[in-house]
């Protein structure tokens, strides 16, 4: 048996790790594990981590780790996580990163990649009011989109050093066509 395929996909809100990944996991025959859902999903449970979530979620602001990290170490306990996952939306700060690689050495598997989806603001605040006309997203109006990408610089950028310095990371011109971009991904 091989081993289990871990990956990262990390970007701004709007970079298109969402669809790479759900795209991806397809190819791959792994479960696409995003945060966002796994988050809307309690919201729409009305469950006590969805009720504090919805919070943060509608000012545009990050999601406690406590509850991010929980529910990450939910998700990746099942069984269909086994042969490994793709996951997007995490980590997203320092302590997820550090919590991650805890789960992980507990269960002794090994990250195999981070892709990051490098994409410029502006295009992200394009994408992401699109996106909202399109599903009608309470959390992508003008005000919580700048306040995501802010966000993302300051906790989550840092992150991209942090697995560069690991020889973890490849990087993806995430501004491209959803096919271009998915060209360079099986490539990697």
């Amino acid at each position: 048996m091989s081993a289990p395929r871990i990956l990262i996909f990390l970007g701004p809100p709007g970079s298109g790790k969402g669809t790479q990944a759900k795209m991806m996991a397809e190819r791959l025959g792994l479960p696409h594990i995003s945060l966002g859902d796994l988050l809307r999903e309690e919201v729409k449970k009305d469950s006590p981590i969805g009720r504090r979530a919805k919070e943060s979620m509608n000012a545009g602001k990050l999601v406690p780790d406590e509850l991010t990290i929980e529910l990450t170490r939910q998700r990746i306990s099942r069984p269909d996580c086994r042969p490994g996952f793709i996951i997007d939306g995490f980590p997203r700060s320092a302590a997820q990163a550090e919590a991650l690689d805890r789960m992980l050495a507990e269960k002794k598997l090994d990250l195999e990649a981070v892709v990051y989806f490098r994409v410029s603001e502006e295009e992200t605040v394009k994408r992401l009011l699109g996106r909202a006309q399109l599903e009608g997203r309470a959390d992508d109006n003008i005000e919580s989109i700048r306040t995501r990408f802010e966000v993302y610089e300051k906790t989550t950028s840092p992150l991209i050093d942090h697995y560069r310095s690991l020889g973890k990371l490849a990087e993806i011109d995430a501004a491209r066509s959803i096919e271009a971009i998915s060209r360079d991904l099986a490539r990697l």
